[in-house]
């Protein structure tokens, strides 16, 4: 099922408008850099007013670098619905699945979006500030998930590990233009986790077997 489906039309249409102010926001941003681009400029590419424009976002920037807050609640949302007896890095693993799916389903925003972000130290700043958020969010949940203190380190760990992983995934899904598949870099990187890093000199080097590995953190 897509984002969309499910959504009344009301529901629907502000989801399109958003999208479309995002990607009016981007191009924009791609073809003249951002101190050269105003909040008037987007809206009117866009076809909205400046006002609707601040219905769905605070600031030219938030635009930019894309919803992370409700990145963050449907990714708790998700790994909460996964059974208990999952392993802690498979868990996180499938509770991505959603977000890299929707990624890959608009490859040209989203690489476009890296690009951007890349390019202004300003929003890259902003997009390390809402990841931040959204590892500690994770680390209090998967400890009452895994019935850790959330201070002992490991939740912690296994949060910073699989960021490190996912962002490792799509930096290199966006220099290679998406070309290759997200979810099997993701599910590449996971695997190397999961095989304790091994050195890749060594033979038997980590494959692509992740989701389904059983992590050893």
């Amino acid at each position: 099922m897509t984002r969309d489906e499910g959504l009344g039309r009301r529901d629907r249409k502000k989801r399109q408008t958003r999208a479309a102010l995002a990607a009016a926001a981007l191009r924009l941003v791609a073809e003249r850099g951002l101190d050269q681009v105003t909040v008037e400029e987007i809206s009117e590419a866009a076809d909205v007013s400046a006002r609707t424009f601040f219905n769905y976002f605070a600031t030219k920037d938030d635009a930019l670098v894309g919803d992370t807050a409700g990145d963050r609640e449907r990714v708790l949302r998700a790994l909460a619905a996964v059974p208990a007896r999952v392993p802690a890095l498979t868990a996180i693993r499938s509770a991505l699945s959603g977000v890299i799916d929707e990624v890959e389903g608009d490859a040209a925003l989203w690489l476009l979006r890296m690009q951007v972000v890349m390019q202004h130290p300003v929003l890259l700043a902003r997009l390390v500030s809402g990841n931040a958020e959204t590892e500690q969010a994770m680390v209090e949940a998967l400890a009452a998930r895994t019935g850790r203190d959330p201070d002992d380190g490991y939740p912690a760990l296994v949060v910073a590990v699989t960021g490190a992983a996912l962002r490792t995934a799509m930096v290199r899904w966006a220099t290679g233009g998406g070309s290759r598949s997200l979810a099997g870099l993701v599910d590449e990187a996971f695997a190397a986790v999961a095989a304790g890093l091994p050195d890749p000199r060594t033979p038997g080097q980590f494959g692509a077997t992740a989701p389904g590995v059983h992590p050893t953190l």
